[in-house]
């Protein structure tokens, strides 16, 4: 289980008289239960991969709290980290080794046994349906393979918690297809905690059964597809999407004051 609350995060643009405050997350909360996939939607700017770069422990938020199976993810990063899988849109594969060796090289650095890694990469290559991938070297690999190769190096260790940053951007239907099918089995047969987040209402409809929207860093709604739905009164979701999102309560945050606010660690980490 994933519990976030009241996160938030400001970032300085630009130098001297240029510089100004951001506001990139401005209260986020949510909770992400066990055997639910969690879908976390917002226009862009909104602060998703913000959030998401903080639960995986890669930004420091300025205030509020992160829990991971009950860790502390500001007090015991390594900890948090070992129980999550995460998949980002920059994928990074080592192109001069092959899909079942980037997989065994994240075994390795996650202190993953051989004998039980080289069974997981396996198991992961049946359940992805990537095996005739194994033993070609990345470079060259289609998105799809890309994504294949780079989900299993983020299931490697077994994580309970997965956490998928628009992972089917660039994906062919096929390729996504086969995606929505893994994170179904890895719900529903070893009861993964899983956070979505997706521009593709479609994807939201048919994978997510719970949802929660952001926009101007805030989190301005939550619940399943059904109940979002009933709440603007709109039968298409995508509609809903949109009232919610740029509707409604959702009005943009004053900008903080650039020459009070304090300048912030730069970015690092996987996430795009």
């Amino acid at each position: 289980m994933i519990e976030v609350q009241d996160l938030s995060r400001r970032f300085v643009q630009g130098r001297g008289r240029k510089a100004r405050t951001v506001q990139a997350v401005d209260g986020v909360s949510f909770t992400a239960p066990n055997g639910r996939i969690t879908g976390l939607l917002g226009p862009n700017g909104a602060g998703k991969t913000t959030t998401l770069r903080m639960v995986a422990a890669l930004l420091k938020p300025d205030a509020g709290r992160i829990e991971v199976d009950g860790l502390d993810v500001a007090a015991q990063p390594q900890q948090a980290l070992a129980r999550m899988g995460v998949l980002s849109d920059a994928r990074g594969l080592y192109t001069r080794l092959t899909a079942r060796e980037n997989i065994l090289y994240f075994a390795r650095l996650h202190g993953v046994p051989a004998e039980v890694a080289g069974s997981r990469v396996e198991a992961l290559a049946d359940m992805l349906e990537m095996r005739p991938l194994l033993d070609r070297r990345t470079e060259g690999f289609s998105q799809g393979e890309r994504m294949k190769t780079s989900l299993a190096r983020a299931l490697i260790h077994d994580p309970p918690n997965i956490i998928l940053d628009e992972p089917t951007n660039g994906l062919d239907v096929l390729a996504t297809r086969a995606l929505r099918e893994s994170l179904k089995r890895l719900r529903d047969e070893q009861g993964k905690c899983i956070i979505f987040s997706t521009h593709i209402m479609q994807e939201v409809e048919r994978l997510c059964d719970h949802v929660v929207v952001v926009a101007h860093g805030r989190t301005v709604a939550q619940g399943t597809v059904a109940e979002l739905s009933a709440r603007t009164g709109l039968a298409d979701f995508e509609e809903t999407f949109v009232q919610l999102a740029f509707g409604g309560g959702a009005q943009p945050r004053p900008m903080a004051d650039s020459a009070q606010a304090p300048a912030p660690a730069p970015l690092q980490g996987g996430f795009a």
